[in-house]
């Protein structure tokens, strides 16, 4: 187990999008990112649907907005959004 590891999956998530980007801002694939991890796509949907800025369900709150999740065609991508970089950036600096 790394240190890493014992990061909350959100956390992971960050990190790892940094890591897997071309550039800053580009798009992941969610299967890329799901095999970096280590994790279903599935359990990372959950988690993004979390960590993104939409509300869903009638008396939800929007999250954070710290990633923004597209499908084109039939491909999820997922991104930093500016405040899910900072908080990347942060973690970065404390691991």
């Amino acid at each position: 187990m790394t240190q890493r590891d014992a990061l909350p999956l959100a956390a992971q998530i960050l990190l790892a999008l940094v890591e897997l980007q071309d550039a800053p801002g580009a798009e992941v694939s969610l299967p890329r990112l799901a095999k970096h991890l280590g994790a279903s796509a599935s359990v990372l949907m959950r988690e993004l649907s979390l960590m993104g800025d939409v509300a869903l369900g009638a008396n939800a709150s929007a999250g954070p907005g710290w990633v923004k999740v597209r499908q084109a065609d039939s491909r999820w991508l997922v991104r930093l959004a500016l405040s899910g970089s900072a908080l990347a950036e942060g973690l970065q600096q404390v691991g």
